[in-house]
């Protein structure tokens, strides 16, 4: 809804004030369709206790994940988060604490990040992690402009494989641009992004495990890039995963980006979320956000700084790497958190614990008449084809009481031969009960 003085005096002094010559010159980077001219028709007031009464009202139509049999995934997973966690991080030293420009009196923050971005840099392979950005997708977006800037060349491709809304955002930061190149989502895993790699291209960007489920070639997709002096930068959405698969730096990635909701952070009913990037030592400098680090001080004592801040905040805007203006610092320390709880040990466990969940569940629904599973490898999310459309399936299920995944086609309208595909995931959370639950209902639903 766009908002602008009723008066006619005060709406041109305000176009005339920030140099529009009408109201659709100051709308116009707004999509038609987002656009609403109509009223909302609001109640002008209402009295404190109805408002409550009323919001309660529509918040009993929601389902939570615990109150039922729940396969959703798709970039978003509910994982076990202990209560220690929360009960830190709203700690008020932690809870209301700011960038800390000053680190003599900003030590627990700044010791803080510089822990995590240890565990991430551990969790990840490669040498250095800043401290933290937005979430996975966004990340992604930075990864391919440091990318560019990197290897000064303007050539990207995104495998068939990337989650939608990660490829939509970076679509969004490299609007009209003709050398990005989206390739087709890829269900059966046999796509290929290596054939598409010349030397002009900065960067190929390639998920694993991937939308689909499908777990990528990291090694193979290094050299084909690399023989080009192109970079590789992989994304991970489903962090937990790295407590099992090979550390992508590794495998001769360049750029790590990661979503790390998956550790320390609920749903939280779709964000706020966590990214993490990781980068080789070269590339530190290319590197957007802030970067933390150890020293002494004059006495010898063990301190903390912030090492880098290549943003717009700190240094003139166009020699900045980046124009974001926080990071996800709560968010990071709720992972830093779990992530210590768990320790080295715990992280491959829960990992493990994960996989296992998966085999059992693609193992119960490869069972079901009408049920086709396309993973041949996989962590804990795979995809299955079903023998009538995804959509009115998963809607019957869920009028069951069962959240059966997503159906493709609601993250890819457009792609072909997606219309009877449903990702499903799970976690450590997922029981026994809940996999004989769905297998049941989908024999019923598809007999």
């Amino acid at each position: 809804m766009r908002y602008l003085p009723h008066s006619e005096a005060e709406r041109a002094q305000m176009l005339g004030a920030i140099g529009a010559a009408d109201v659709d010159a100051l709308f116009s980077a707004v999509p038609a369709s987002a656009l609403k001219s109509f009223s909302l028709d609001l109640p002008t007031h209402s009295p404190e206790y109805l408002v409550e009464a009323h919001m309660r009202a529509l918040a009993g139509k929601n389902r939570a994940a615990g109150d039922g049999p729940f396969f959703i995934g798709a970039g978003a997973y509910r994982h076990h988060v202990p209560a220690t966690v929360d009960h830190l991080i709203q700690r008020s030293e932690w809870l209301t604490a700011y960038t800390p420009y000053q680190p003599e009196i900003s030590q627990g923050t700044l010791q803080m990040l510089f822990e995590f971005q240890t565990q991430v840099a551990k969790i990840t392979g490669m040498d250095v992690a800043n401290a933290s950005l937005y979430d996975g997708s966004t990340g992604t977006a930075e990864a391919v402009l440091m990318a560019r800037r990197l290897t000064r060349k303007s050539r990207i491709i995104l495998s068939g494989g990337l989650h939608p809304h990660y490829r939509d955002v970076v679509k969004a930061y490299l609007k009209d641009d003709q050398d990005l190149i989206c390739l087709s989502p890829s269900p059966e895993g046999q796509g290929d992004i290596l054939d598409h790699i010349d030397v002009n291209t900065a960067a190929i960007v390639v998920q694993t495990p991937d939308f689909f489920g499908h777990l990528r070639d990291l090694q193979a997709a290094a050299d084909a890039a690399h023989a080009q002096g192109a970079l590789l930068i992989v994304v991970v959405t489903e962090v937990v995963s790295l407590g099992l698969l090979e550390a992508p730096g590794a495998l001769g990635a360049d750029i790590v980006v990661c979503e790390g909701q998956s550790i320390g952070n609920a749903l939280n009913f779709g964000g706020p979320y966590l990214g993490l990037m990781a980068t080789r030592k070269e590339f530190v400098r290319q590197m957007p956000g802030r970067l933390c680090g150890e020293t002494v001080d004059a006495e010898g004592n063990r301190g903390f700084v912030l090492t880098l801040s290549t943003r717009e905040q700190h240094i003139r805007r166009e020699k900045a790497t980046s124009n974001i203006c926080t990071n996800s610092g709560l968010c990071a320390l709720a992972f830093s958190i779990h992530m210590a709880l768990l320790g080295e040990a715990g992280f491959v466990r829960l990992a493990r614990l994960n996989h296992a969940r998966a085999i059992a569940l693609a193992e119960a629904v490869a069972a079901v008449p009408g049920v086709s599973v396309l993973n041949k490898n996989f962590f804990n999310e795979i995809t299955i084809r079903v023998a009538q459309p995804a959509v009115g399936l998963v809607e019957r299920l869920a009028q069951r009481g069962i959240l059966a995944g997503v159906p493709a086609s609601r993250l890819l309208p457009e792609a072909p031969e997606v219309d009877d595909l449903i990702v499903l995931a799970v976690t450590e959370l997922t029981t026994e009960s809940d996999i004989a639950s769905l297998c049941a209902a989908l024999t019923e639903e598809l007999a």
